[in-house]
């Protein structure tokens, strides 16, 4: 039998960038609150995968971050959707959109066969 874990796992790889863009587009967040809120979705993602790609967001213009004081603990790194980054993630949004359409279509397709 084959082992899917793999490609279930580069199929997530693959949406990340959309689900956090889509995450921040609600709001500002930590990091521990995007894992928790892809969590709550089951996309479970860890730190050494997030952390990566929300620096190279930022690196690429899609983000922006700002120090806030905690309550408890160290200060946080709050990170935001800039201006680009919100019309990157319309792009993505059709893009996805299109993706999940043309795959619907050839499972259906494949169906019918």
């Amino acid at each position: 039998m084959v082992n899917s874990d793999n490609t279930k796992a580069q199929m997530r790889k693959g949406v990340l960038e959309l689900c956090i863009l889509s995450i921040l587009s609600q709001g500002d967040a930590y990091p521990t609150e995007i894992i928790d809120k892809l969590k709550d979705t089951r996309l479970v993602i860890v730190e050494g995968t997030l952390y990566p790609l929300l620096t190279r967001l930022k690196n690429t213009g899609l983000l922006t971050y700002r120090w806030e004081e905690s309550t408890s603990g160290p200060p946080r790194k709050y990170y935001k959707l800039t201006e680009i980054g919100e019309q990157y993630l319309k792009e993505l949004q059709v893009s996805w959109q299109e993706l999940v359409d043309a795959v619907n279509k050839t499972i259906e397709s494949g169906k019918q066969l």
